[in-house]
């Protein structure tokens, strides 16, 4: 039985201060699994350039120069870390038997990816990278990460809790990715979706080697609403139950307004008036700008528009097949 070909896709976005730090790391990784017979000698590190302002894609190609294990695409523009991803698996969809996307700040402990080889090899078509415990975050980092996988999980987007967008696919993982066509992408759900065997290895996730974090608490509350709106209708049924209760409590309040009418009990006033209206008001602005988010997706995802153009690429790709079907 021939080694599995691997190819461990990173995005990056302006990652010039950690690149030259990781990049190193990903590439002993790659070769101590080749020198311990588990990986073919085609494999590769794949960075995709998710249109970086900086001088990253400047370091990819510098990286693949010096070493052909390195390789990289570049974006036409920015699309957003999930466009850049799902370009990097379906790039390496082809030239790949199973593929492990990983990010490129260092965090994630790259010696699960030992176990999550093993984990394939015992079947397994879908390895999610977990983290064990977040003990390196402060209370209000851990306090809102864990909120965002209850409240997805709450709202009808399972995701795996704790698990970001450190995994590993197989090849027959990634073709059955590749059937679902929408522009709205939200990885951690879709996955789960495709279906097949899976298991879990759990790690424990590092401080940033250098840089920024492209994940501030207010891309996170997007990413959230992103993924709920994308994979469940579940906030939808929720207003309709909204609009029920209060259609029926107001129902009860014109009964006791009506009585206290007949009784003679009417109490004239303004606050309670003002009190009501705004309360509506907000209510349904609320509604209509949540089903104005599932509107737009559906109006983003008729137009059909490409998810992302690859511009340039450190490899050709046409030699990369010729040279893998030798």
């Amino acid at each position: 039985m021939s080694l599995p070909i691997l190819y461990i896709v990173i995005p990056c976005y302006n990652e010039e201060e950690v690149l030259p730090l990781t990049s190193g790391m990903f590439l002993d990784k790659l070769l101590a699994l080749k020198a311990a017979g588990r990986i073919s000698d085609e494999s590769r590190v794949l960075f995709v350039n998710d249109g970086s302002k900086d001088r990253t894609w400047e370091i990819i190609r510098q990286l693949s120069e010096k070493d052909s294990h390195y390789e990289g695409i570049s974006l036409s523009r920015n699309r957003g870390h999930q466009n850049a991803l799902l370009a990097g698996l379906m790039t390496a969809k082809d030239l790949a038997d199973i593929t492990i996307s990983i990010d490129a700040d260092g965090q994630d402990d790259i010696n699960a990816m030992d176990e999550m080889i093993t984990e394939y090899e015992a079947g397994c078509d879908v390895v999610y990278g977990v983290r064990s415990k977040r003990t390196t975050d402060t209370w209000f980092k851990r306090f809102t990460a864990e909120s965002f996988y209850h409240l997805m999980n709450t709202l009808g987007a399972h995701v795996v809790f704790n698990h970001a967008d450190y995994r590993l696919l197989s090849k027959r993982a990634l073709e059955g990715l590749a059937e679902f066509r929408e522009v709205n992408l939200f990885l951690r759900g879709l996955v789960p979706l495709v279906g097949f065997r899976s298991s879990s290895v759990y790690y424990e996730r590092h401080e940033r080697l250098a840089g920024e974090s492209h994940y501030p608490l207010k891309k996170m509350i997007a990413l959230a609403f992103d993924g709920i709106t994308s994979l469940s209708v579940k906030p939808i049924r929720l207003i309709t139950w909204l609009g029920f209760i209060i259609s029926i409590i107001s129902f009860i309040a014109i009964v006791v307004v009506l009585v206290q009418h007949i009784l003679g009990m009417t109490v004239h006033g303004w606050s309670s008036t003002l009190v009501a209206i705004f309360f509506m008001g907000g209510v349904q602005l609320l509604c209509v700008g949540v089903i104005g988010e599932y509107v737009g997706k559906i109006y983003n995802e008729t137009k059909r528009r490409p998810r992302f153009i690859v511009s340039e690429r450190t490899f050709d790709e046409a030699e990369n097949r010729e040279t893998e079907s030798d």
